[in-house]
């Protein structure tokens, strides 16, 4: 049973910083693309940024410059450091992952639970 499991949020005061990490568990062969989404109450979930294996990135135009992900592929982790952050900021952030579990096995996506990132004004 793969897990992708989250850490790292919190209430945090405008201009402050936050780090989330992700950690994937279970028979897992690879992973592809590692990624962190947000939701906001009453709006669609969003890309914040995406790492590929071998550390090419992606981020959203609202993000850039604030935050930076990064991965360990040997603990099969996610990580994204929140700078600088903004009310607008506040979000259910998920961890998302594409990986497969046998060698001969296509990619599945994957999603965590959420954790919870509130920006005070």
């Amino acid at each position: 049973q793969v897990q992708l499991v989250e850490s790292g949020g919190g209430l945090v005061q405008a201009g402050g910083s936050l780090r989330l990490s992700c950690a994937a568990s279970g028979s897992i062969f690879s992973i592809n693309v590692m990624g962190w989404y947000r939701q906001a109450p009453g709006k669609e979930r969003e890309l914040v940024a995406a790492i590929t294996s071998g550390g090419s990135t992606n981020y959203a135009d609202s993000v850039k410059g604030r935050f930076t992900i990064s991965r360990d592929n040997a603990k099969k982790g996610v990580y994204l450091q929140m700078n600088s952050l903004k009310p607008e900021d506040t979000a259910v952030y998920y961890c998302n992952a594409d990986l497969k579990v046998r060698s001969w096995g296509v990619f599945y996506n994957y999603w965590g639970q959420g954790t919870q990132v509130t920006v005070s004004s």
